[in-house]
């Protein structure tokens, strides 16, 4: 379970999802039809190692009980989170046409767009995480050949410290537009912290600044509680990961993102995962519920302009 001093690596933790993330975006890129492509994720996860590099082996028997092997998760899994990609991609794309040159990725994780997108000459990328995760990624892609798209700047930090002054230490300019990227991070946070990223994000933006956030909405709390609690049945294909994510999440009621903006000057609104799914010749089959502790009804996309 959390609490608020815990601590985490790239293997651990909140830090271990993204390896389960960018293993789904990896496992979604080898469809024909992808609905989003990022190149580096399984680089990510064959560097990782262990079960992570498993699952791109040419055998797939050793990886057969994991739950992104799962016929019902893991499709599902990663279909959502190619659509989030494409959905993130393509609102960092249209910041970029309206003429937006600073980005800063909150929680950046292994998140590749500053080496994969198109960026516009004189873009600058800021990227916020541990720096563990920051070491990881940049000791992987340097491996790999990659280079960044765009000037790149890493600022190792904390995101329960004072990110802020650290972000402009590292040459972040308040007074320009900025496009944000808050992605995979606010439901492993309190509401106040919420309330306090919410705060920071405003009072940085100057006009003009883009704002593209993922939420998810309250989980029941029955559901929440039987969501907790490990699956006694040895030969799960969860293995009590879903029980063990689960616990990360801070379940608590926060106001939505477009509620909480749209009062202080900003305009915008969020689409439904599953709405935006079915846009993308997704669709959720219907009557589908909560799979492998997963219910995307209750995910949303939001793109937020000031």
């Amino acid at each position: 379970m959390r609490n608020d001093n815990d601590s985490w690596d790239i293997k651990t933790s909140v830090g271990a999802t993204a390896l389960f993330v960018a293993a789904a975006r990896g496992l979604a890129a080898r469809d024909p039809q992808a609905l989003a492509v990022d190149r580096f994720a399984e680089v990510f996860c064959r560097a990782a190692g262990d079960e992570w590099a498993a699952l791109f082996a040419a055998d797939a028997e050793q990886t057969k009980n994991h739950p992104l092997r799962a016929p019902g998760f893991g499709p599902l899994f990663q279909n959502f989170q190619a659509a989030r990609t494409r959905y993130f991609d393509d609102y960092l794309r249209s910041a970029a046409d309206a003429g937006v040159r600073q980005v800063v990725i909150v929680a950046a994780g292994l998140d590749s767009r500053a080496y994969r997108l198109a960026w516009p000459d004189g873009t600058v990328v800021y990227e916020l995480d541990r720096s563990q995760v920051l070491d990881f990624k940049r000791e992987v892609l340097a491996d790999a050949g990659a280079r960044a798209t765009a000037e790149r700047h890493e600022v190792a930090v904390d995101l329960r410290d004072d990110w802020a002054s650290a972000l402009r230490e590292n040459g972040f300019d308040p007074s320009v537009p900025t496009a944000w990227l808050v992605e995979g991070l606010v439901i492993y946070l309190t509401p106040d912290a919420q309330s306090q990223l919410f705060e920071t994000l405003n009072a940085l933006s100057a006009p003009g600044s883009w704002l593209g956030i993922e939420e998810m909405a309250t989980i029941d709390s029955g559901v929440y509680a039987a969501m907790t609690t490990p699956s006694t049945d040895p030969d799960s294909y969860d293995q009590g990961r879903g029980a063990q994510w689960a616990g990360l999440i801070y379940n608590e009621g926060k106001t939505q993102a477009v509620q909480w903006f749209l009062p202080h000057g900003w305009s915008g609104a969020a689409t439904g995962l599953v709405d935006y799914l079915a846009s993308l010749g997704r669709a959720v089959p219907a009557g589908k519920g909560p799979v492998g502790h997963f219910d995307p009804s209750l995910m949303s996309l939001a793109t937020i302009r000031k």
